[in-house]
């Protein structure tokens, strides 16, 4: 009898396939993936989980949210503020090695049990 715990799907691993899953998405409608798990240096620290530009030239940092359950507000509802900060903070670190500053935005993508739903411009750099 083979061991309960090989069989779960690790949180990680449920984070991965929900970003391709995004992705896939993302890409069906035309945007060019530019980085994928972009990390700034350091502890404490901000991590994107795609960058990707629109075909219009839009830089556009996304967060993927996956849940297995929409009550309390479902995926979108657990980016706080201190989430936001962490993402806009890495954000610029990357456009900070940029020669110019294309125009930007922040999306979300949720992915839960019901679907698939992309946020454009969920929130703005504070």
């Amino acid at each position: 009898m083979g061991n309960l715990d090989s069989k779960r799907v690790s949180t990680k691993q449920q984070g991965d396939a929900a970003e391709a899953l995004a992705l896939a998405h993302l890409q069906a409608q035309g945007l060019h993936l530019l980085v994928r798990n972009y990390r700034t240096p350091g502890r404490g620290g901000g991590e994107i989980d795609l960058i990707m530009r629109d075909p219009r030239g839009t830089l556009v940092f996304v967060e993927v949210r996956q849940r297995s359950r929409s009550d309390h507000g479902g995926a979108a509802a657990s980016i706080g503020f201190a989430k936001r900060r962490r993402i806009v903070w890495a954000a610029r670190h990357y456009l900070s090695r940029l020669v110019a500053e294309p125009p930007c935005r922040f999306d979300v993508i949720v992915v839960e049990p019901d679907g698939l739903a992309w946020i454009q411009a969920a929130f703005d750099a504070m």
